[in-house]
């Protein structure tokens, strides 16, 4: 995590209407030369100052498209840090493009570091390797991870996915990913960072998740296990090895939550009777429990298009959620979140007013703080990544009925 400095008082002890004022003067100073994105998991004070909202790959682009088309110089991710870092990648040198708050990372992208990562390419080669296995491994790395992995994956002829195009990037490289898959030839996939996305997906490929994949603990080698925890035996026998990482927010989630949600529906009218709607970062069995599993782009657009009376319990960050529901009753929808928890992005939160405030005061002064910049030498291996990715042919449905067991 990056050292954040504290504000002045003058952002610290303003109130919310204040800064909101201050937010809007300052754009409206800034004009064209100012993007402000807001990722979904963002606060309402926050998503009211953004032009565009919508998850990190989309915002990133967007943030291309829209410095292109207005000759934008500042572009303002209210996100975190991965997310900015994408940002930075792919839009022109010139462009400055800001995190509010240094502190916003992400824990599930903390979970995989570029070191760990040679040294588990190189751990699990070797093991393989001593076994007389002569295939290929391809890695595979989630959108949320840092700019290094995402360097580490390009360079070694891997991919980056999202949750909407997992499946997708996950057929290309089972199919021999950069080089077509030859006869016979045997393909071993590394999924970085969220090990339950990797395992949902490869859920979805009729794979038997207790024998075809394993998991990658980058902990555990630190305490002397070679593989991460893994037995050569099942490093040998998985199509797919999971790096040990997830997210802090749908970690959350539990089996016992969808329990529930079961025994309220069987003290209600057919009609009535809720969906649970989760995203595949949840772990398997809550996964498999749900009535359908998707992308944060596909929850949004699952309820926009259900029908009205339809009731729903959500399983994503709590922000998000809230302001589908309000929308949502707009139209006789019924929106709740599926655990009474509090489901919060804790990092995501660390983007306030206060600090889009001090940024704005500080571009309207000339001065560029909190700038995210990708070095070229990672940037180029990052960007092969993400350019094999957004080639391959337009994903497949971004959610399918949940399966069971």
């Amino acid at each position: 995590m990056l050292w954040q400095p504290s504000l002045p008082e003058t952002y610290t002890l303003a109130t919310p209407e204040d800064l909101a004022q201050r937010i809007t003067e300052r754009r409206r100073e800034l004009g064209d030369k100012l993007v402000i994105l807001g990722h979904h998991y963002q606060t309402d004070e926050v998503i009211r100052h953004a032009d565009f909202t919508g998850d990190s790959l989309k915002l990133s682009q967007l943030a291309a498209e829209k410095v292109a088309q207005q000759g934008a110089k500042y572009v303002m991710f209210c996100g975190v840090h991965f997310m900015a870092e994408t940002a930075d990648m792919l839009t022109p040198d010139n462009v400055a493009v800001i995190l509010p708050d240094l502190s916003a990372g992400c824990s599930m992208a903390d979970m995989a570091e570029y070191d760990d990562a040679v040294a588990a390419w190189e751990g699990i080669h070797h093991s393989l390797a001593t076994q007389g296995w002569r295939g290929r491994v391809i890695p595979i790395t989630y959108i949320n991870s840092t700019a290094a992995i995402k360097a580490f994956v390009g360079h070694n002829g891997g991919c980056v996915c999202t949750s909407s195009n997992a499946s997708r990037v996950m057929e290309w490289a089972l199919a021999g990913g950069t080089h077509p898959r030859s006869p016979g030839e045997d393909i071993k996939i590394i999924f970085l960072p969220d090990q339950h996305l990797g395992r949902n997906t490869a859920a979805q490929f009729g794979m038997d998740v207790r024998t075809q994949t394993c998991v990658y603990d980058p902990r555990r080698r630190k305490q002397g296990e070679e593989l991460g925890g893994a037995t050569p035996a099942q490093v040998l026998a998985s199509t797919v090895i999971l790096w040990a990482g997830h997210c802090s927010v749908h970690k959350l989630f539990r089996p016992e939550h969808c329990d529930e949600i079961e025994r309220l529906n069987q003290t209600k009218r057919t009609k009535d009777r809720m969906k649970i709607l989760v995203h595949p970062e949840c772990s398997k069995d809550v996964v498999d429990r749900a009535d359908l599993a998707g992308s944060t782009e596909f929850i949004i657009q699952t309820i926009r298009a259900s029908e009205p009376g339809s009731h729903w319990a959500v399983g994503t960050e709590v922000h998000l959620v809230k302001r589908l529901a309000r929308e949502a009753a707009e139209r006789g929808v019924h929106v709740r979140i599926l655990s009474d928890c509090q489901c919060l992005c804790t990092t995501m939160f660390r983007i306030d007013q206060p600090h889009m405030c001090w940024v704005l005061d500080n571009l309207v002064k000339g001065k560029v703080v909190n700038r995210i910049t990708v070095g070229a030498a990672a940037r180029k291996l990052a960007l092969q990544a993400l350019d094999r990715m957004l080639k391959l042919a337009p994903a497949k449905p971004a959610a399918v009925a949940a399966s069971v067991d």
